[in-house]
């Protein structure tokens, strides 16, 4: 155990527990969830086509859901690369980053091209008003779902507070191996 005394606070925590990020795979439900709760945060990915071609094509892609079943539904527009590139393969990657609580999510799976109006309807919002001028009812606009085949978190929301534990003990001459986070594969 250590204790380290800040001012206006005392931290008593083994080393390990601070320092050594902690690795938790995820399974069914909890992946489920840990995967909404980033994108939620994020909300902007950057959705990846044609894994195959370099350089990627990759652009940032507003998330609309995440459902029950871990799906991840986008708002696109049925004459768009990304849909030709889906038509073609439909093996995408999504890199959701949100900077700002250390949270980071990797997703590698399927999209499909979905045309249902009322699932359309559902996923409405007035931002996207802002691609689609005639509404909801565009018909230019289309659905792209993608299913996850294999995904990874990072989640360090103690990093703020580590890199000060870090900075003193770096001061003290201590040399801490990592930044506490948790990480994982999500398993759905």
């Amino acid at each position: 155990m250590i204790t380290l005394i800040f001012p206006g606070m005392i931290i008593v925590r083994s080393l390990k527990t601070i320092f050594m990020g902690e690795v938790k795979n995820l399974t069914a439900g909890d992946a489920v969830k840990k995967i909404r709760e980033i994108a939620k945060d994020a909300n902007i990915c950057m959705f990846i086509t044609d894994l195959s071609t370099l350089p990627l094509m990759a652009r940032p892609m507003a998330t609309q859901e995440v459902d029950d079943d871990g799906n991840i539904w986008f708002v696109s527009d049925r004459n768009s690369d990304k849909n030709r590139d889906i038509e073609r393969d439909e093996q995408v990657q999504l890199f959701y980053s949100q900077t700002g609580n250390y949270e980071y999510l990797s997703i590698y799976g399927s999209a499909e091209i979905v045309n249902d109006r009322s699932k359309i309807a559902e996923l409405w919002t007035p931002m996207a008003k802002t691609w689609f001028k005639e509404g909801k009812d565009d018909p230019n606009i289309s659905l792209i779902k993608v299913t996850p085949e294999d995904a990874y978190y990072w989640d360090t929301k103690n990093n703020k507070m580590v890199s000060l534990i870090k900075f003193a003990m770096g001061a003290m001459g201590i040399t801490p191996k990592d930044d506490g986070g948790v990480e994982g594969k999500l398993k759905i």
